[in-house]
């Protein structure tokens, strides 16, 4: 399967209200927060230097990310922390997280990254198996009962 071309736009006055719609799977809800709610966290959390972008294929949005990018150190875990990645249910099985999510490892490497990290809660139906064949790999910790996972970046070459 060839992975679907995405990009990744800003979130402006234009587009919220389409970036806004993505909803997930029902069963899905408990792990991952609306879009709305999700900038609302961004708002709340200056001090996270949150990035956000809505998942676009064409010209349609099929997805929202987020990440608390190079924060400064004490309170927030890591310089890169993928706090966010939505998927919209019509949208979902098609290789469009994978390949947003490729494009996120690709911006933070760029600005030096070593690793990118991320949390999951448990549960029937978490997002563990896609982000282990991703390559991500559980770190052993905790943060707000969610476990802390790890994807590795080398530089390229290495």
């Amino acid at each position: 399967m060839t992975s679907p071309v995405v990009h990744l736009r800003e979130i402006t006055d234009d587009n919220r209200e389409a970036v806004c719609a993505l909803r997930v799977r029902h069963h899905q809800k408990q792990f991952v927060a609306s879009v709305k709610r999700s900038l609302g966290h961004a708002a709340a959390a200056p001090k996270a230097h949150p990035w956000f972008r809505a998942v676009y294929c064409g010209d349609e949005p099929v997805g929202f990310v987020m990440l608390s990018w190079n924060p400064p150190t004490g309170r927030y875990r890591g310089r890169y922390f993928l706090w966010r990645l939505l998927i919209d249910k019509r949208y979902q099985r098609r290789g469009i997280g994978r390949a947003a999510l490729e494009q996120i490892v690709e911006l933070v490497r760029a600005e030096g990254a070593t690793e990118l990290l991320s949390s999951y809660e448990t549960g029937e139906g978490d997002p563990w198996p896609f982000y282990e064949k991703f390559g991500f790999e559980r770190t052993g910790e905790l943060d707000d009962d969610e476990i802390v996972i790890r994807l590795p970046l080398p530089a390229r070459g290495s």
